[in-house]
């Protein structure tokens, strides 16, 4: 016991040292865990030798990733997701297994016996949700549309990956009655969790709600219990933390205890990352060859798997390209995935090795793509063009001659669409129909485009950041233009620069543009814009007479005032 503690004490002192050196050139802190346990392991200075140390170092860390895994996983959402996510991810794990399998045995590497290219092919064919969610969330892309869909792409991956390890012990001897008895295993183990979280664990937690010590303490319980009758069953602890994670992700009080375990996690998933530090060698030229090979055929795979079947759906150049780029790198759940294989006896040390640089490769490198993506994308959508891929403007002419086949000019423009807009639409409609005839839309959201096209809008696919399309778009003989889209979505541009843009194009025009800091509206007055709307003051005003409406007794009133607008609304966006 004192040589595990030592040993959980290097890990952690090594782990906060490099993830400081990490943050300061801001670099992954996995990246930082990784490099931790390679430096104390014993390919290091072999501080932490003992394989015992390290192997119960790497399973508590496993079974706590696995758990908060499974509690971010939101089944109401996949549900929700729609055919064009469902189609997408299936279409990218599907074909990214199957060319993987190939490839890797083209390579000489074993589909079976060995199994390295299978699980090669599996680890390659999941993303890093943790990257991944870090950068959008930085880049506020989250609510996007590539970001949703990217979203979308990484839980169902999750349940992949979750169905592998259902079947992973059974690799050795893959029968059609192995796989029926350990799909059956799984029924009985999420049928059992399900049936206790729903009708148990509500009373109990709801007793001790109160009690925040009582409340961890009983999701820690909850996670090793699940994880104890997998392993009764002759599955995993592992995979057993992951459905008991799954189970209470629609808990009634699954956000108090994800809130509560998110620093346990933290400090079990820095153990974890550290351990598998400690298990990657000093890599030979055969290994780094291999990691660089694995990481080429990421990046090329991911844009062939998730581009095409999101082109083939018409989802636009930009709309499939992104999604694409977001996730060409490899998951930390392949990490998890190897491990297990290496732990059942099914795959080398060199090829999880390799897996490993290559994952620590990819999470710097596409951390920088990510960063940069529209650049990217912008750079890519011209070649694409030329080579014979049609994008949703194909067929909008030169010269204003629109998907619709108008060639005029609309008296007012709508340059980007999000919810202001939608809202704004529907306004419209509901007090002037006939005002709609003379508005023009631009925007490359597809599903916009599909959708106002759909119900006889005049509409442009396009940036709007881009000089020729406010050309293109006849923004030259609008009488008012409208930019109601916030910085923080804009790519390539902010409002101050679209109106100078606009005014340079139409000096005459009435631009309306739109500020969420105080400090942007002179600067956005100065670069030529008539008004300019501040959304927190219409919200401050609005909830100003709400809390009249509840002072007043009147807020019923005001709810059914509210509810009669929202029944009557036909908005593009939710």
């Amino acid at each position: 016991m004192h040589d595990l503690i030592r040993d959980i004490t290097l890990c952690i002192l090594f782990a906060w040292g490099i993830g400081l050196i990490a943050h300061f050139t801001r670099q992954p802190l996995i990246l930082a865990y990784l490099i931790a346990g390679f430096i104390i392991g014993p390919f290091g200075i072999g501080w932490v030798k003992s394989d015992e140390s390290i192997s119960t170092i790497s399973e508590l860390g496993l079974i706590f990733m696995l758990f908060m895994i499974g509690l971010e996983i939101d089944l109401k959402k996949i549900i929700r997701a729609g055919k064009v996510i469902l189609f997408a991810a299936g279409g990218q794990l599907i074909a990214g297994c199957v060319l993987g399998a190939a490839f890797f045995m083209a390579l000489g590497l074993k589909l079976g016996g060995g199994f390295d290219a299978l699980y090669l092919s599996v680890a390659c064919a999941l993303s890093s949700t943790v990257v991944i969610v870090k950068v959008l969330y930085e880049k506020r892309e989250l609510d996007t549309l590539p970001g949703r869909i990217t979203l979308g792409i990484l839980v169902l991956q999750d349940i992949f990956a979750i169905l592998f390890l259902a079947v992973q012990p059974s690799l050795a001897d893959l029968q059609v009655s192995v796989v029926a008895l350990s799909i059956a295993r799984v029924g009985v183990l999420v049928a059992t969790a399900l049936i206790l979280s729903r009708y148990v664990l509500p009373a109990l937690f709801h007793q001790i709600a109160r009690r925040p010590e009582l409340v961890l303490l009983g999701a820690l319980a909850w996670c090793f219990l699940i994880g104890e009758i997998a392993e009764r069953l002759h599955l995993s602890r592992e995979m057993g933390s992951l459905v008991a994670g799954v189970s209470l992700s629609t808990f009634p009080y699954a956000l108090d205890v994800t809130a509560k375990v998110t620093t346990l996690r933290d400090f079990f998933i820095t153990l974890f990352f550290v351990a598998v530090g400690m298990t990657i060698p000093i890599p030979n030229g055969a290994t780094i060859g291999l990691a660089l090979i694995i990481a080429v055929f990421t990046v090329v795979s991911r844009m062939l798997t998730t581009f095409t079947p999101l082109y083939l759906m018409k989802q636009g150049l930009r709309a499939s390209l992104l999604p694409a780029l977001n996730l060409a790198q490899i998951s930390e759940f392949s990490l998890v995935v190897l491990q297990t294989g290496i732990a059942a006896g099914h795959i080398t040390t060199q090829t999880s090795s390799a897996a490993s640089f290559a994952f620590v490769i990819l999470a710097v490198l596409s951390t920088f793509a990510m960063m940069r993506s529209d650049q990217i994308t912008r750079l890519l959508i011209g070649p694409m063009k030329r080579i014979g891929l049609r994008d949703l403007d194909h067929g909008q002419g030169r010269e204003g001659d629109h998907a619709e086949g108008h060639g005029d000019a609309r008296r007012i423009v709508i340059l980007g669409f999000f919810r202001t807009a939608s809202a704004l639409l529907a306004e419209i409609e509901r007090q002037n129909a006939s005002l709609l005839d003379q508005i023009s839309v631009v925007d490359f959201n597809p599903n916009v485009f599909r959708t106002l096209v759909g119900r006889g809008q005049h509409v442009i696919y396009g940036d709007i950041s881009n000089v020729d399309t406010l050309v293109h778009a006849g923004v030259g003989k609008a009488e008012i233009i409208i930019l109601s889209v916030p910085d923080s979505l804009l790519k390539g541009a902010n409002n101050e620069k679209l109106v100078r843009h606009v005014r340079s194009i139409n000096p005459t025009a009435k631009i309306i543009s739109t500020a969420d800091v105080l400090g942007d509206v002179s600067d956005i007055y100065a670069a030529g814009a008539d008004y300019v709307t501040v959304p927190r003051l219409s919200d401050a005003h609005a909830l100003y007479e709400v809390i009249e409406a509840a002072d007043q007794g009147l807020l019923d009133d005001k709810r059914a005032e509210m509810d009669a607008q929202l029944a009557e609304r036909r908005e593009v966006l939710p």
